[in-house]
């Protein structure tokens, strides 16, 4: 039975889309009323981000929205460990502050969970007739190249490891020591989570209206290779 679902999102200088994503997932109506606990986590933005969020809640006094901040930058890791922490749902999901991800989705990730099947669902990129935006030919090749190595240490066959939307029993995911301040979050914890005796990981298709670098996508050809070392380090070394 699920009565609260926690979306964590983590913020770095995202002033200009956080109050509109914000309003999406305002605008959510979860399925068998599942109620929302939204956490922000801001990770020392320089831009006008945090006057945004305040400027929001005071505006949303109906929200259950928990605001946090790092006085120095970690990276979206440590704001995800932040966030991770302060959940209060039997379940969270993980939301950017971008408007690549569709919230009206939600419902799509928790179904294998209340339908009683389901500890982790992870929203695939690359499967299913959702949009799609046409870009990066050499990140999609990457991510793809990143997934089979996770796959192949980790006995899996998910098709979009780095995928942000990945919802968790958050008795599970609280329960894992984390690492990665960074990008290398996503292999971490596909790696620690592959290894959990009796886990039931599921993946359903979705949505992806993806940024350019004009518009503000931060993620970079070293990040992939953070990612790489990653892999290695969590399937190999580190277990």
């Amino acid at each position: 039975m699920i009565e609260k679902l926690s979306i964590v999102i983590p913020a770095y200088n995202e002033g200009k889309t956080i109050h509109l994503i914000l309003d999406k997932v305002k605008s959510v109506n979860l399925i068998h009323n599942i109620t929302k606990e939204i956490i922000i986590v801001n990770d020392c933005s320089t831009d006008e981000t945090e006057q945004s969020i305040t400027q929001y809640i005071a505006g949303n006094p109906d929200l259950n929205i928990q605001y946090f901040k790092h006085e120095i930058n970690k990276g979206k890791g440590a704001a995800l460990h932040t966030g991770i922490s302060k959940a209060t749902g039997e379940y969270l999901i993980i939301q950017d502050a971008d408007l690549e991800y569709d919230p009206q989705e939600y419902n799509d990730l928790l179904k294998p969970v209340v339908n009683g099947y389901a500890d982790i669902v992870y929203g695939s990129r690359f499967m299913g007739g959702n949009a799609h935006r046409v870009l990066f030919f050499w990140h999609t090749i990457g991510n793809k190249f990143l997934t089979t190595l996770a796959n192949m240490f980790g006995n899996l066959n998910l098709t979009d490891m780095e995928t942000c939307y990945k919802l968790f029993r958050t008795d599970i995911i609280q329960s894992i020591p984390l690492k990665e301040k960074r990008f290398g979050f996503e292999p971490e914890v596909t790696a620690k989570m592959a290894r959990i005796k009796g886990i039931r990981i599921y993946e359903v298709g979705i949505s992806y209206y993806g940024r350019t670098f004009l518009e503000g996508k931060k993620i970079g050809w070293k990040d992939g290779f953070r990612a790489l070392w990653c892999i290695s380090k969590y399937n190999i070394w580190d277990r």
